[in-house]
């Protein structure tokens, strides 16, 4: 498809796996706890609505279309697909699960993190984009792209006062009791009901809508689109330094700022050019999975070797390990899979 060939989405994957990496390690903490936050806890967060924007510009686009209701297909294949992915990162970290002694006691609990906290810190994602897609994909059949679109709206702002402005909305009493029940499904906002289906809905609408500014196009675009993505990233660093240093966070993961920012830094990355890249979109979704794995790793190695100084102590060292690890790991299960297909095909013939 020309969308995918001539847009630079595949390369930033790249930019948005090195910002997840960074939620998980606080690189500038060993410098300065505050800039570490305005980069880890706000700006970095733009990577996750990033990556749920292109599954709904990619996945969810040909279902969900702006004018009309949705059609009554599925895309099943890539549900399934995902779904599979869960099960395997499931199974990949169920022994560290089982010697952290973090099993699930109760069917309650189990059902909790299987549908929305993910059965590891990092894998909250993939339930996320699953929830999301499928309420999505339900509320189409039925709502005008205009209703689902404020639905959504609202579900986010829902979230957000159960997230990074919590202290503020707890101090009323009846929603404090209502986030409180809210807490018992979920443990953070952050899921497929309050977080995922705005960005996926704004990522499949951006295929349909034209962008407002294209009589204009040309130069115009070339300097609107990076002044009102830096403009809005601006507003959620100040939003997020305000609502942490008020003590209203509960969460760092949802911000009022954080949806006008991603539309336009995603209109951004559609205008500029690139080339799509099975290797991007393989090595960064490995990076996803094996990043938690690559720290855990890391920490059992400086036990060994006496270098907690160097690659633990020092927050930054200890990022760019993570990332160049976590790179290199992933680039060498893409070459070894991409073999053993290319083997697999060979015997078939």
């Amino acid at each position: 498809m020309n969308k995918q060939k001539s847009t630079a989405i595949d390369p930033f994957r790249v930019i948005a796996s090195l910002l997840i990496i960074a939620i998980h390690t606080a690189p500038l903490s060993c410098f300065s706890k505050t800039a570490d936050f305005l980069f880890s806890y706000c700006f970095a967060r733009i990577a996750v609505p990033f990556f749920l924007m292109t599954t709904g510009y990619y996945t969810l686009s040909p279902y969900i279309p702006s004018k009309g209701k949705g059609v009554k297909a599925f895309p099943l294949a890539g549900l399934k697909k995902l779904f599979l992915l869960y099960l395997a990162a499931t199974l990949i970290y169920l022994p560290v699960n089982i010697y952290a002694g973090k099993l699930p006691r109760t069917s309650w609990e189990t059902i909790k993190i299987l549908l929305f906290d993910g059965t590891f810190y990092h894998l909250w994602y993939l339930p996320a984009v699953l929830l999301g897609c499928m309420l999505l994909l339900v509320l189409s059949k039925y709502l005008k792209p205009g209703l689902l679109a404020v639905i959504v709206t609202l579900l986010y702002l829902i979230g957000v006062l159960g997230d990074s402005w919590y202290g503020l909305s707890s101090l009323l009493p009846p929603i404090k009791s209502f986030y409180e029940l809210l807490f018992t499904f979920s443990s953070y906002t952050r899921n497929g009901i309050f977080y995922a289906p705005l960005f996926l809905l704004m990522g499949a609408y951006a295929v349909h809508c034209p962008s407002p500014l294209k009589p204009f196009a040309g130069k115009l675009l070339k300097t609107f689109y990076p002044i009102a993505t830096l403009g809005f990233i601006l507003l959620m660093l100040l939003e997020g330094y305000a609502s942490f240093s008020l003590n209203y966070q509960r969460h760092s993961s949802m911000y009022l700022f954080l949806p006008p920012c991603m539309y336009f830094l995603f209109k951004l990355i559609l205008s500029l050019p690139g080339k799509s890249s099975r290797l991007l979109r393989q090595t960064t979704l490995w990076v996803y999975l094996l990043h938690p794995l690559v720290i855990i790793l890391l920490r059992g190695f400086v036990k060994l070797t006496k270098l907690s100084q160097y690659l633990i102590e020092n927050s930054l060292i200890h990022y760019l390990t993570v990332c160049l690890v976590s790179f290199l790991l992933s680039l060498l299960l893409c070459t070894v899979t991409k073999k053993l297909r290319s083997n697999t095909r060979l015997r078939r013939i």
